[in-house]
């Protein structure tokens, strides 16, 4: 009878059994991801484990598991990261800095700070202190100057990362990279600050006023130089012209001075020309210079035909 209800009740009995395997394997195993780190404590005795994959344990209370991620963060501090810096000269900044970094022994991590929350917390500490003993090497203007030759920045940060690196060595705790995220100077300071690049932009832009005068004056004067040897150069060649056409036009003066009459009648004939030059009507007295070369010419007609 129980052998029949055995085999009736059968799909009952293998489900059962599967869950039960499954929960005792979950029980005493764990899955640990490519980018996890695990500590496995026996009655509180840790132990990493770093390979990707299933791993067996014993149930709580004999063993338990932390998990810690190991990919890279970034951090950019907790309360004061921006408090206000010294530098050697005595001038206050705000910087900001952030620290990518990872865990490198989960072992180391988890005995001496035991989770991420108080690990940042001992970062933030330590990120504090290094950031203001380097920026207390420096003078104001090898932090921020509008001449990148002058800045020191890269330095400042190589120094912070060696000083956090050793530091955190011993934390389990790898330093991969630190960089300023913020230069900030209290009010007080960025008004002299912006005072005195007003002043040393006006000596510049004084200096380019001063130089674009002095061209423009070097300038103007060449032109008004050429414009005089120009000038005289052409009254020169205008003198020589008019003495040329002066000594040509003398020759025909001779020449009317012999016949006079001939002169009148052909300066009377250039000024018909001039006046009647196109389609013109005129009315005016016949015996009027220069028309009266008109009634002479008329004269001269019917005495050749008389003839």
């Amino acid at each position: 009878m129980a052998a029949n209800n055995f085999f009736k009740h059968w799909p009952t009995w293998v489900l059962g059994l599967l869950v039960a395997t499954i929960l005792l394997f979950a029980v005493f195993s764990f899955q640990l991801n490519q980018t996890e780190a695990a500590v496995v404590t026996t009655f509180g005795r840790p132990a990493q484990v770093t390979e990707p994959g299933l791993h067996f344990r014993w149930p709580y209370p004999f063993q338990r598991i932390y998990r810690f991620d190991k990919r890279i963060r970034c951090f950019a501090g907790g309360a004061g990261k921006l408090e206000e810096t010294t530098t050697s000269d005595g001038h206050n900044l705000l910087v900001g800095i952030y620290v990518n970094f990872r865990i490198s022994n989960a072992e180391k991590f988890f005995k001496t700070l035991e989770n991420m929350t108080q690990g940042e917390e001992k970062l933030n500490s330590l990120m504090r202190g290094y950031k203001n003993a380097a920026i207390g090497e420096y003078r104001f203007s090898q932090i921020i100057n509008t001449n990148p030759k002058e800045m020191k920045l890269q330095q400042i940060q190589k120094k912070i990362q060696q000083n956090l690196a050793a530091e955190t060595k011993d934390y389990g705790l790898e330093i991969i990279d630190v960089g300023i995220s913020s230069i900030n100077v209290p009010k007080s300071i960025s008004e002299k600050v912006a005072d005195r690049m007003i002043a040393e932009r006006k000596v510049q832009s004084d200096a380019y006023i001063s130089e674009g005068n002095a061209r423009a004056k070097q300038i103007r004067t060449e032109a008004d130089t050429s414009k005089t040897i120009q000038l005289a150069d052409a009254e020169a060649k205008a003198r020589t012209i008019r003495a040329a056409g002066d000594a040509e036009a003398a020759k025909y003066y001779a020449t009317f001075t012999q016949n006079p009459e001939l002169a009148e009648f052909l300066l009377k004939l250039d000024s018909l020309r001039k006046i009647m030059k196109g389609r013109t009507t005129l009315v005016t007295d016949y015996r009027t210079a220069p028309f009266d070369i008109l009634q002479q010419g008329a004269e001269v007609l019917k005495s050749n035909k008389g003839k």
